[in-house]
């Protein structure tokens, strides 16, 4: 982003956090969405779509593939696919700052003969892109890539179905060769030591998809035809965790989340919150395109504990991570996050960031190479906060600011838009001063 639009948004403390919120659309799911409406036979039309940015780079990449999109008044967005058989490009597929759209729209098109070169902002062009070349390279595609990143050109053609086993917990590699393996000749099989967020499953199975999953692995067989769909997407759960977060601040707040995304293999952030201390319930839990979706009712903790995340459990909620680290100097037993080094190779090195904005607002924390240890029971006073043009950096700190003394600065709170442009309106509606 460039730093002449930069904005700064001044966070003040609350007494409490109460309110009901209906989310915006789920952004992974939204992708997902996006690129495989793009790819069918029909017109599909989704209701609650995402309104980050990253998303509808996902929405302008499907349009220049030859795709038709629409979006109406009232935010529902109609997707008329191109039955198969993508076009090539006049120019250059501009993802903007979505790496989920870069990776998993590569595994999408290297099946279709032509050439696609892929770029991106500032930010998208540091992350690593050699995870998605490997597999996509096996099936027979080529990949040429600059210094192991953007910009990507993928030459696209006829592909031969493999076994893969994934060498990293990356949901966004997982996609590319189940879409790559879509458009193969042969069945494509993929193997995950750790099991990753399956909104591709799901999606892939609603456009009609044929899949078969193994204990650890997944299979889909190349050749098959996706058919349009009608469907509303969940809320999105990552950007929930903010609000959930700010709930686990205050033992008197309250919170009711509407239309929320209840993915099992997304849970794991619930019961971490719900570990630390926070009070949940799910009412009125239903499904609708393999998807779970319910209304959330959440309210704070008594006494605030602490989190240790490592192992496994750091891949499964990666993005969730610096909101966590945020809220660590106000839980009794502090916040311990290792086996997260994939963290600095986000849209900034977001452990790096979390610890010097923590250090900011007065805290005490200890960094790693694979995370950071931040000490409970500590005070926080309001700062200057640095972004880096990080969306999830900026929303985590408006979060920790809540409970700070004094007025919060973020810098670069414009980022918000990269997954959730309504953050702060929400934000300052649910908190009570």
């Amino acid at each position: 982003m460039s730093s002449t639009a930069s904005t700064t948004e001044v966070v003040r403390p609350a007494r409490t956090v109460r309110g009901s919120v209906r989310l915006p659309g789920d952004k992974s799911i939204s992708h997902r969405y996006a690129m495989l409406a793009g790819l069918a036979h029909g017109t599909s039309t989704f209701a609650n779509f995402s309104t980050g940015a990253d998303p509808h780079s996902s929405l302008a990449c499907m349009e220049a593939l030859g795709a038709k999109v629409v979006k109406q008044a009232d935010g529902t967005i109609v997707v008329t696919g191109v039955g198969g058989t993508f076009r090539q490009p006049a120019g250059e597929l501009d993802c903007g700052n979505s790496g989920s759209t870069m990776r998993m729209l590569a595994g999408l098109v290297a099946p279709h003969p032509g050439t696609y070169t892929f770029v991106g902002d500032a930010s998208l062009t540091k992350r690593p892109m050699q995870r998605i070349k490997g597999p996509l390279e096996q099936m027979g595609a080529r990949v040429q890539l600059t210094d192991g990143h953007a910009p990507m050109t993928v030459h696209g053609g006829p592909l031969r179905g493999i076994g893969f086993s994934a060498p990293i917990a990356s949901a966004q590699v997982k996609t590319a060769v189940l879409f790559a393996g879509l458009g193969a000749e042969g069945t494509t099989t993929l193997h995950e030591a750790v099991r990753t967020r399956d909104h591709s499953e799901h999606a892939l199975r609603a456009f009609g998809a044929e899949l078969e999953r193994g204990r650890d692995s997944i299979s889909i067989r190349g050749g098959q035809q996706l058919q349009a769909v009608q469907a509303t997407v969940p809320g999105d759960l990552s950007s929930a965790a903010f609000f959930l977060c700010a709930t686990l601040l205050f033992p008197d707040a309250q919170l009711v989340l509407d239309d929320m995304g209840m993915n099992p293999s997304r849970s794991a952030l619930l019961d971490v919150l719900v570990s630390m201390g926070l009070k949940l319930q799910v009412l009125n839990l239903e499904e609708k395109h393999g998807e779970l979706i319910g209304t959330v009712q959440a309210n704070g903790a008594p006494v605030l504990k602490g989190a240790e995340i490592t192992g496994d459990l750091p891949a499964l909620i990666i993005d969730e991570l610096p909101v966590l680290a945020a809220i660590g100097p106000y839980t009794r037993d502090g916040v311990t996050i290792r086996n997260a080094k994939e963290l600095r190779v986000k849209e900034s090195d977001r452990i790096a960031l979390v610890v010097k904005n923590l250090r900011v607002m007065g805290a005490e924390v200890e960094e790693f190479e694979d995370g950071l240890h931040v000490p409970g029971g500590q005070a926080l006073h309001g700062g200057v906060v640095d972004s880096a043009d990080d969306h999830r950096i900026a929303m985590a700190f408006s979060v920790a600011a809540l409970r700070a003394t004094g007025e919060t600065a973020i810098q670069g709170a414009e980022a918000a838009a990269i997954s959730f442009p309504e953050f702060f309106t929400l934000l300052h509606s649910l908190a009570q001063e």
